[in-house]
């Protein structure tokens, strides 16, 4: 053999190494099989190099892989999904999907998998549903490397990214290519403008990026890096306040609906109604009982319940209302300790006599298709069931504003609450004025437990959350000011969302209490104080 002939075998041998290994490493097969012998550090590679091949076959494997149903024959080191059969499993090509015929248990190992691979596996998945023809799976495909980003599928966003032409989509993948870039050997002036982006993607999830990538980014970038978590930070705080004042507002308008209706009770006829959070707890379980009726007899009106219970549950706690003050508390006007007595026992007698109708345990009322879900503004984030309480009580307040200022009834009720005498001389029936206010109250708080419904237990303890709270905001708003009640409330619903998470609820509740003693100390007719007797709308 001549030289030339032996360094042409060499370089002939040389040549076809090359070439298999090159093969081995674009075969998504031969990289499936490596992962039989695989650490958990090589296996990480070779999930990158899997992924790399763009092959789609390969998700069902990794998806095998990550719920720990892969499997290596201990014969021959290939790598298979398995199915149970019996004491044997059956071997599933992973590439194809197709039989590759059975093997004893023992005869196969599980290929060990743990949660730095899975997120590793969960962002390769992403990359390789990066260019499906549906804008729904790209974009979760996105979101998957936005949230384990990893630069192994920096060309394939780059190559997606490329070709998309849907505005949110490559908004995303652009995204997702600036966190993936921070660990990728790119250049320091493509990783700044990383940097960049990503604090504009803003969020706690961009913080939780940017300082895992603190520790391993080149020193020159740690400023850029410090500046954007510390704008991101400052924004977030902002957020955070703003979120717990929506928070303060909606407790306030849940307080608002509790409170309206001992306004005019307590504020206007002078009645310290113990029973008023009964009141709202009767109108809560009307709600049921509509409910139950619907469900029974008429299941498709049901997105319509409330609407149908919020007449129902006014009338039925209108008329308690009524039959109260015909019946109890008209003998006791003038003589506030008798009348806080007898209510009280009323509330008492109201809780027993739901217990014993519905049982003490709670009643379970359902939310329409339209109050369900949530959405968000920016960071903000509100629930439908809330948002439409805090308009109910809004629409309520309106709605007693107009019935007191400009109907008859409304111009009765203030004459009667201002000089009785001279309203009774007028020729105006003072006793049924007196009856109707007090039903009027009654009704307004039985359509405040329509709502409670919707955030709360409902239960026969329901009412009694509410009608400590419900007094303070009337007595810091100013008794019988319907304005005051308003801005009390919210006042009160914020205060307690700012201090509940510094203090406790409990604590929070207490604070407040005494907050309101020594304003009253200061203002004693409260926020908004009225001229004579009259309801002040």
């Amino acid at each position: 053999m001549t030289i030339r002939s032996f360094l042409g075998a060499i370089f002939l041998w040389l040549t076809m190494g090359i070439a298999a290994q090159s093969l081995a490493q674009s075969d998504p097969k031969a990289l499936i099989d490596q992962l039989g012998t695989a650490d958990f550090k090589q296996a990480e590679v070779l999930i990158g190099q899997i992924a790399a091949t763009g092959d789609a076959r390969v998700v069902p494997a990794l998806e095998a892989f990550a719920a720990g149903d892969l499997y290596v024959r201990k014969s021959d080191n290939l790598v298979f999904m398995t199915r149970p059969a019996g004491s044997d499993f059956t071997l599933i090509d992973p590439l194809t999907g197709e039989s590759a015929g059975s093997a004893p248990k023992a005869a196969v190992s599980k290929i060990r998998v743990n949660n730095n691979l899975r997120r590793v596996i969960r962002a390769a998945m992403g990359g390789l549903t990066l260019l499906s023809p549906e804008k729904s799976v790209r974009l979760s495909a996105a979101d998957a490397v936005l949230k384990a980003p990893s630069a192994e599928n920096l060309e394939l966003l780059e190559a997606a990214i490329a070709k998309e032409t849907d505005g949110e989509v490559r908004t995303r993948m652009e995204e997702a290519r600036a966190v993936s870039l921070l660990s990728s050997d790119r250049p320091l002036e493509v990783k700044k403008e990383a940097i960049a982006t990503i604090k504009k993607l803003g969020g706690r999830d961009a913080i939780s990026i940017l300082m895992a990538a603190t520790p391993t980014v080149d020193p020159s970038l740690k400023p850029d890096v410090d500046e954007a978590i510390s704008s991101i930070e400052s924004s977030l705080a902002f957020w955070d306040y703003a979120q717990n004042v929506w928070y303060g507002l909606s407790l306030g308008s849940v307080l608002l609906l509790a409170a309206i209706g001992l306004a005019i009770t307590f504020g206007v006829m002078g009645i310290i109604n113990m029973a008023h959070g009964e009141m709202v707890m009767i109108g809560a379980y009307s709600t049921f009982m509509v409910q139950e009726l619907i469900r029974s007899h008429f299941p498709g009106l049901f997105d319509w319940s409330l609407a149908i219970a919020l007449p129902a549950a006014f009338l039925v706690t209108a008329c308690v209302g009524l039959v109260m003050e015909r019946g109890v508390i008209r003998y006791l006007y003038g003589r506030p300790l008798e009348t806080l007595l007898a209510t009280w026992g009323i509330s008492l007698i109201l809780q027993q006599g739901v217990r014993s109708i519905f049982g003490p345990t709670n009643r379970e009322v359902g939310s329409p298709s339209w109050m369900s879900g949530s959405f968000s503004v920016g960071y903000l984030n509100f629930t439908w069931n809330r948002v439409w309480i805090v308009c109910f009580s809004l629409s309520v307040f309106f709605a007693l504003l107009v019935l007191l200022k400009r109907s008859a009834f409304g111009l009765q009720m203030r004459a009667v609450t201002q000089n009785r005498r001279m309203a009774s001389s007028m020729g105006i029936r003072t006793p049924w004025v007196d009856a109707f206010t007090f039903a009027l109250g009654s009704g307004v708080a039985g359509l405040a437990g329509v709502a409670l419904s919707q955030i709360d237990n409902v239960s026969p303890n329901l009412g009694q959350s509410y009608i400590i709270d419900s007094f303070m905001v009337v007595v810091f708003g100013g008794v019988g000011n319907l304005w005051g009640t308003l801005v009390g409330a919210l006042s009160l619903g914020v205060l307690n969302k700012f201090l509940e998470p510094t203090v406790g609820a409990v604590l929070g509740k207490i604070f407040v209490l005494v907050l309101i003693i020594l304003f009253i100390q200061k203002r004693p007719r409260g926020l908004f104080a009225l001229k004579g007797r009259a309801i002040e709308a």
